[in-house]
């Protein structure tokens, strides 16, 4: 693709009170088709709006759907990917003083799923560039008492599961897998949520297969499946085909209720039609702004084996602040005055996170505080460096791109270069503002 060039060397950037470059705007997201929309109608018309198991059409259409996609698994749908993570700790009964091991860098669910089931997060560190999970630190923190290995797979990368489940068989530990950012993305044409224990993907208004809110949980053991069914879904769930006369006698109403809705149901059917074509445009884009940043000396996407085919979510960049001389923050002004619209996705180290800590906790009381105390859990000694260059470097970008767009993504690459050029004005600006 020949690259769009630009005369920067008169351009003053609009962060400095020039004319901006133009919007890299995606198309609104999520859209619905004509037919997911009047079957939701005709769901609100007829009041079927409630469905408990299998035993309801809708529900098990759905569910049923998902299981294909992903290969035969057990498909168990839930009212958030929150609920579906949780499930899957369920199922497999981690549970008070369980520690699970996780990644630093992630949004707040993949943490607060464990802390729900009273287990307690260890944290690992990550890789630099993609912020996944670094397996040559997992080993490292575990103990007599660890329990589980929660893999993120982050804006849509796959996490090096081959060597997290080597890791895992090794200790005799369960894997879950959180693929709230990922469906549809691979690892050697395999699909994450196969290579774990059990997994837990979201598909809120945002996500790769949105609705409104909701999500799934997927496992290749009928026993998991089943506890999560029990522990974390309505009643109206024991009539379903299969379900263990064991467990009859623990069938009550004291259960988180996570159950799928039918309107969200609908909407999780019919979106998955086009799922994978969409997640094939998000590449296409990729590869192109990869093309159209590939002389930028200070942004750089990561660079995936052959065999991984993340399906982006959001885009993670890494942001050279030392050969640039200016703060990430700035570069990021910078580049949104112009029109990109990119930010940092995880503010500080999940470690570092006020809730977390239970010496000098003065906020509203929670849940999991005794159990940090108790177990004498201080996340202030936590070592994970790599986590931290990765927040004070790493730039993202929203990433609904679901048609090939080769010229916003010239576009974007066309806002680079006017940054780039214009760095010694960028490092003005700033000490000035110091």
């Amino acid at each position: 693709m020949k690259k769009k060039t630009h005369d920067n060397s008169a351009d003053t950037l609009a962060l400095l009170g020039g004319k901006p470059v133009g919007r890299v705007q995606s198309p609104p997201f999520p859209q619905f088709s004509a037919r997911a929309k009047r079957r939701v109608v005709e769901l609100l018309d007829t009041g079927h709006t409630v469905g408990l198991g299998k035993h309801d059409k809708i529900i098990r259409e759905a569910e049923d759907a998902i299981s294909r996609y992903h290969g035969g698994l057990y498909c168990l749908g839930t009212s958030s990917g929150h609920g579906a993570l949780q499930m899957a700790l369920a199922g497999l009964e981690i549970g008070p003083g369980d520690e699970v091991i996780t990644t630093p860098f992630t949004w707040g669910a993949s943490i607060s799923c464990i802390l729900h089931q009273g287990a307690i997060p260890i944290f690992a560190d990550i890789d630099r560039k993609t912020g996944l999970i670094d397996p040559n630190s997992i080993e490292a923190v575990i103990t007599k008492r660890t329990r589980a290995i929660l893999a993120v797979h982050i804006f849509g990368q796959p996490a090096p599961m081959s060597r997290i489940m080597k890791i895992a068989a090794k200790h005799g530990l369960v894997v879950v897998e959180d693929g709230s950012q990922a469906h549809g993305a691979t690892i050697g044409g395999r699909m994450v949520g196969g290579f774990g224990h059990a997994a837990g993907f979201s598909c809120m208004g945002g996500k790769l297969l949105a609705t409104t809110e909701a999500g799934y949980m997927v496992t290749p053991d009928e026993d998991v499946y089943w506890k999560a069914c029990l522990l974390s879904q309505h009643m109206g769930r024991s009539p379903d085909a299969g379900f263990p006369d064991r467990l009859r006698p623990y069938v009550d109403s004291l259960v988180y209720t996570y159950r799928l809705n039918p309107v969200n149901a609908v909407l999780l059917t019919e979106q998955l039609k086009k799922l994978d074509r969409e997640i094939e445009a998000r590449r296409t884009n990729v590869d192109s702004l990869r093309e159209n940043l590939s002389d930028s000396p200070f942004l750089s996407i990561p660079i995936y084996p052959k065999t991984v085919r993340p399906s982006f979510h959001l885009l993670t960049m890494s942001f050279n602040a030392r050969r640039a001389g200016i703060s990430r923050d700035t570069y990021i002004a910078a580049l949104k005055a112009e029109g990109l619209p990119v930010f940092s996705y995880v503010p500080a180290p999940i470690p570092d996170w006020h809730r977390l800590h239970w010496k000098g906790y003065q906020g509203p009381r929670i849940l999991w505080m005794d159990a940090l105390k108790r177990n004498g859990i201080d996340y202030t000694k936590s070592e994970v460096p790599n986590c931290r260059y990765k927040i004070a470097h790493s730039v993202e970008m929203g990433f609904n791109f679901t048609r090939p767009a080769p010229r916003l993504m010239e576009r974007a690459g066309e806002i680079v270069r006017k940054v780039d050029h214009a760095i010694r004005d960028l490092r003005a600006w700033e000490a000035g503002r110091q």
